[in-house]
């Protein structure tokens, strides 16, 4: 039962978020469309900000499934993790994740590098680079904890950019080249006396 009513809310909180916004939800309306109470709102998720958060832990889950699918997808290792990150990019195109976890989420929990699923993509991204480091495809030179960082702020700022623009899609054609760039530049490029005279 509690399960189930958790379910019930977070799932009226997230069409009502997606619908809405944040600031435009009532919640007796919500809790009226799940069929509960506010004390059950309460009770669960102490208030309307609790229960914010939860449905905001609910898409991210939801998005980092569908980023980890597309990495295994690809063809190589490197082409996982430069597809990964720029999928990251690309959903802030989604008008649901645009409105709940790109517009509504900042402005409500804060800067997005200090929630509590930032430390888990940092150390995603920081073991991927470890793991390119070791194939020799990413550069060796570059500190793999401070790559992390970098790379998860630069897509975080990519796609906030992109989720408030005025045209989302155009600025997704500017976003995502130059962030490609970005991680282009962390590759291991071959010394000038390794390279082949084609190459010169």
């Amino acid at each position: 039962m509690i399960a189930e009513t958790r379910a019930k809310l977070i799932a009226a909180a997230r069409k009502s978020f997606g619908k809405l916004g944040f600031a435009e939800t009532s919640m007796d309306d919500l809790t009226a469309e799940a069929g509960l109470t506010r004390g059950a709102l309460y009770h669960h998720f102490g208030d309307k900000k609790g229960l914010f958060e939860a449905v905001i832990l609910q898409i991210d889950g939801e998005m980092a499934e569908r980023l980890t699918g597309i990495s295994a997808a690809a063809a190589t290792r490197w082409n996982g993790f430069v597809e990964e990150n720029i999928g990251y990019v690309e959903m802030a195109l989604e008008p649901e994740i645009q409105r709940i976890l790109l517009r509504d989420g900042p402005a409500v929990l804060g800067d997005p590098s200090s929630w509590p699923s930032a430390n888990g993509c940092i150390a995603a991204i920081r073991a991927n680079l470890e793991q390119l480091q070791l194939d020799g495809v990413v550069r060796n030179d570059i500190d793999a904890g401070g790559g992390a960082r970098l790379i998860s702020g630069a897509s975080t700022v990519a796609a906030l950019w992109i989720a408030n623009a005025e045209d989302p899609a155009s600025i997704s054609h500017q976003a995502i080249p130059a962030f490609k760039a970005l991680l282009e530049g962390l590759l291991e490029r071959p010394r000038s006396s390794d390279a082949q005279p084609e190459d010169l």
